[in-house]
């Protein structure tokens, strides 16, 4: 019996705040977004404001010029660096090293990477993202066209801590398996054996979502049916960074993710049915989180 996530599992997850104790900026993390293209510009910011609503304290955005400037435009509490050009290049990866570094340093190792999101599928940025995940050793969500970039090349995961979040078509891009049609406990055994393979814990968008680190497999059943509109990943994505960025262990960081992030859908959609989109889920991850700690 593969176990479920519930309430009284993610609980345990969600880091505690005691009332009237001194917190200051970075306790709670810092999470690094690194996405966006000249056309896809509106995920990072997704990434960014979901992160934000999960409990991270702080975000920072690295994009390609045009997608930053519009990320930044979105709210002032959004600080996104703007790369020259119009997506992700082999010229950017010195910078984005240095500032991984920074980053590490201010916020004393509580930091973490969300990468993929709007980044596109040039051969230049597929490359330029192995080349990055293989010399980054922050705990990274890799997500989206960052997923494209791993079916060359994914040996390199040993000692990481790395959460892989495919639909169905990505799983099938990333290891060469179509499952689509398989029972969930046939799908589950499939993605516990590729996430001892990749040496990353992976999170299949499917029905249920099925999370697993290559020991352990969990089901996430929650979700609207309202939640296949464009963005939603996203919101999943920099969910599960914000706790990542808090020390989080990923098979934990990811189903925690999976819930909160389902369960807001859940939320927003009874209210707005079709009209649900992206950032709606995002204003609605505060009651989810507040339902699991009172609950």
């Amino acid at each position: 019996m593969i176990p479920t996530i519930d309430k009284n599992f993610v609980k345990k997850i969600i880091p505690e705040r005691i009332p009237g104790h001194y917190y200051k900026k970075y306790t709670f993390g810092l999470m690094l977004v690194i996405g966006g293209s000249d056309f896809y510009s509106g995920s990072p910011a997704l990434n960014a404001f979901a992160g934000f609503r999960a409990g991270v304290d702080m975000v920072r955005v690295f994009a390609p010029e045009r997608a930053a400037n519009i990320v930044s435009s979105f709210s002032p509490i959004l600080a996104a660096f703007p790369m020259k050009g119009n997506y992700l290049k082999k010229e950017h990866l010195s910078l984005l090293l240095y500032q991984v570094e920074i980053a590490k340093e201010v916020s004393r190792g509580k930091c973490s990477l969300v990468v993929g999101g709007g980044l596109g599928r040039t051969e230049e940025t597929q490359k330029t993202v192995v080349e990055l995940l293989e010399k980054v050793d922050l705990p990274m969500v890799i997500d989206a066209d960052a997923i494209y970039a791993l079916s060359e090349k994914k040996n390199f995961f040993s000692g990481k801590k790395a959460v892989i979040t495919p639909h169905l078509f990505e799983f099938f891009i990333l290891t060469g398996q179509k499952i689509d049609d398989l029972k969930p406990e046939q799908k589950s055994e499939i993605v516990k054996k590729e996430a001892e393979k990749i040496g990353a814990t992976i999170f299949l968008k499917s029905k249920p979502d099925i999370i697993s680190d290559g020991k352990e497999v969990l089901w996430n059943e929650r979700g609207s049916p309202y939640m296949s509109v464009g963005g939603t990943g996203d919101v999943l994505a920099g969910v599960c960074g914000a706790f990542l960025a808090q020390n989080i262990d990923p098979l934990r960081a990811v189903a925690a993710a999976g819930y909160l992030t389902c369960r807001a859908g859940e939320i927003a959609g009874e209210k707005l049915e079709e009209g649900l989109t992206a950032f709606d889920v995002i204003e609605a991850l505060p009651q989810a989180i507040k339902e699991v700690k009172e609950g």
